[in-house]
Order: structure tokens, then sequence, then C-alpha cells
């Protein structure tokens, strides 16, 4: 095994047992011997070297090849191993010059990547459809689910998500609704049919536009939502409610202000906007490379203090800011379950390679809101100050309202591509 590695890990991991084994099938535990017991194998000797010199990039990339075998537990428990015990204590001098780079690039004003490369968007959401239907949820809702009550269904908590957001819209019939990357149209369906509001969406996902658009026709209400290709920037008029969610990771940081700024020309003075984003708990002026390359190119979760400047200068005012600390663990859970559950699905449809990826996103994803303190961020935001009632208690009662709809529709029909 590499000296390295070995040196890495003896200083990383303290509690817990991590057993390596070596291509010769020669092992070396690392840690206190307690649980969780955790063994992987390296089938080469340049895995373990290529880990050793940058195991932010590599880790993933050697599970994805099939050179880092985990032979008990699986690569979830290998994750939430290393982070518990602390990861940043891994870093290696690669890891170090990628980090002062992007802190250069921050700070000279380069800040962190600009996101309005429809590429970008088409090389995470342009995916086959099918891979998507392998695990997401009936109405194919690809963002932090809601699990309150905690213990209810990956179904019935992206049901409550939805109703949740509604119900902080303050909707009314007739009303015109922006939703900004409105991913399947899973969101605007929603709300066009229980609050009989007009819903506009705009994507640059072309493969996200077409199920979209397939969806409001299986659903007869091509005269109430509408789903255009197009990039929040190009848009005109004005809305009584705009809403976004999952959107906001991917605009980048030295985009906020024109965000923002678009957002209040777009909503009306007396309407009202909800955001729903991964936040951090402070800056990052490093990103995932790992996560960079292969899944989200150009994604950025902020802190809040990255993004309130932006909402200020915008002026718009922040009505209500509420923190969901491990909804999307749970939901990420959910999500890699079903994903393994039908692996062989997914393998028909891309590869071992690809599955191995997407499996360790997921897991590493999952592992991150558990022991990185990663938030799930709804901002309610309007033009004018009496815009939203000054208690709470308005959203449990237009919740009610919502879910005595629920109770008397039909079951939602089937996702078709």
């Amino acid at each position: 095994m590499s000296g390295a590695l070995t040196t890495i890990l003896g200083r990383l991991i303290r509690t817990g047992k991590l057993e390596v084994v070596d291509p010769q099938g020669q092992s070396r535990v690392f840690g206190d011997g307690g649980a969780p017991a955790i063994r992987i194998r390296l089938t080469d000797a340049a895995a373990a070297r290529a880990i050793a010199a940058d195991p932010a990039m590599t880790l993933g990339e050697m599970y994805m090849d099939g050179r880092l075998l985990v032979e008990e537990g699986n690569i979830f428990d290998l994750l939430s191993l290393l982070k518990r015990n602390g990861l940043r204590r891994a870093a290696t001098p690669t890891m170090r010059v990628r980090a002062l780079w992007r802190l250069l690039a921050y700070q000279l004003g380069a800040r962190l990547p600009i996101n309005r490369n429809r590429g970008n968007v088409a090389h995470h959401y342009d995916l086959d459809a099918r891979l998507f239907d392998l695990f997401l949820d009936d109405d194919w809702q690809y963002s932090c689910a809601y699990f309150e009550p905690r213990g209810i269904s990956l179904d019935e908590a992206q049901l409550a998500k939805k109703r949740h957001i509604a119900a902080k819209l303050l909707l009314q019939p007739g009303q015109k609704v922006l939703d900004v990357g409105c991913g399947w149209g899973g969101l605007a369906l929603y709300l066009a049919e229980s609050t009989g509001v007009d819903v506009t969406g705009v994507t640059l996902s072309a493969e996200q536009l077409a199920i979209a658009r397939s969806r409001i026709a299986q659903r007869n209400l091509g005269d109430r939502v509408r789903v255009a290709l197009t990039d929040y920037v190009d848009l005109g008029g004005q809305y009584d409610r705009i809403v976004s969610v999952g959107m906001f990771e991917h605009v980048g940081v030295a985009n906020y202000r024109r965000f923002f700024s678009k957002m209040a020309q777009l909503l009306h003075k007396e309407g009202v906007m909800v955001l729903h984003y991964i936040g951090r708990v402070k800056p990052a002026y490093a990103v995932n490379p790992w996560v960079e390359k292969y899944i989200f190119p150009g994604g950025y979760m902020p802190a809040l203090s990255e993004v309130l400047p932006a909402v200020e200068r915008a002026g718009l005012l922040v009505k209500d800011i509420e923190i969901w600390p491990m909804h999307y663990a749970w939901t990420l859970r959910a999500w890699r379950e079903r994903f393994l559950a039908r692996k062989a699905d997914a393998v028909r449809l891309y590869d071992e390679r690809f599955c191995r990826m997407w499996e360790f996103y997921l897991a590493a994803s999952e592992a991150s809101f558990r022991h990185d303190r990663l938030p799930v961020v709804q901002l309610q935001l309007a033009r004018h100050q009496d815009a939203v009632p000054f208690a709470r208690g308005y959203i449990a009662a237009a919740e009610a309202q919502l879910k005595a709809f629920e109770a008397d529709s039909p079951p939602l029909p089937p996702v078709t591509f």
C-alpha cells in the first residue's frame, strides 16, 4: 500500500474501524476498532497512489472505475466514516493549491463559476429520463422533500414540500405564477390544479421541457400551464407570484445581483416569491472537484451571507427564512435505496461505471448533509411590507385547505416519456 495513503489514513481515522486490503492481499486496520467496521480493497498500487495525491477527486474516480471495492459496508458507510473523523485532516498539497486558486479568483472578482451555459444543465438534467424514473417519487420531484411529520414516505414528503411552498405563496385563483427552473413540471401542475392559478415555467433542459409539456397535455391544463426553454434573464412581464425550487444552486455567486434584480423586476408590487435552495453555513472558496467534473458543473451552494446582500440591493424584503437541517439527508437516503433496488435497470440504461458514479453521487451527497451541516433554505421575499401576514399561522391554515384538495384528488397519472 502507498506509504502516503497509510500516513493520511493513520492521521485521519481515529474512531471506527477501516480495514484496507492492498493488491497483494495484505491488510492494514485504521481506527480504534469500534463500530462501524468497513473493509475496502484497492485493486492496484496506482489506485492507492492516486487517492493519496488527491482524495477529493480520485476517491470517487477509483470507485467508479472499480479499482476501489467496498467489501464490508457500502460506499455511504465509507464516506460517512471519513467525514465523521474530520475529512479536513486528509487535505493534500494538490487540494490546498486548488483551494488557494479558487480563493484568489473569489477575492479578485472572478468569484465562483457563472452558470448560464445550457451545456452545464444538459450534463445532468438531459440524461435519459428513464434514469430518474428509477428513484424519484411518482411526481418526479428532484429536490429536497419535506418529511413533516418524520417517518412519512418519500411520495408523501414530496407532496408535503409542494403543499408547504404553495401555502407560503398565498395563492388565489387567476394569479399569474412564474416557476423558475420548473423541472418536469410537477410543482407547476400542482399549483394550477390545487389553487386555480396560471403558471409559466422555464427550464434550460430540453428533456425536461418535452416531458413537462407532455404532462400538461395529459392533464388537459394547456390553458393554465405552459413551459418554455429559456433563461430567466430573458423573461419579461410581471407575475403575482414567483417560485424557484432547486435552481438557485446553478446561478453562480457572481450572478446573484442580476438574479434578484430580475426577480424584483418580474414580481408585481404586491407579489410574493419563495426561493428554495441548498445552502451552507459559511462561504466556501472551493467546491468538490469530483462533483464539479462528473455531476453538477458550475454548481455552488451559497451561505446566507452571500445571498442576502443581493436580496437587499434588489429592494426585496425578506418576509420569512426557514431552515431544513436534515430533510435532504433523508431524501437522499430514499433516492439511494430506490436506485440500488433497481440498479440492474440502470446498468441496462448506461453501464456499470455510470451506476457506480451515480451511487457515489447519492452517497456522497447524503454524507454531506448528515455531517457537513448543510441546510436547505426557503426564503420568502416580497416588495411590499404588507404582502405577507405578520404571523405565520396562515401557513398551517393554507396547508389544511390543500390537504382537503389532495384528499379529493385522483392519484397522479404516471409520468410518460
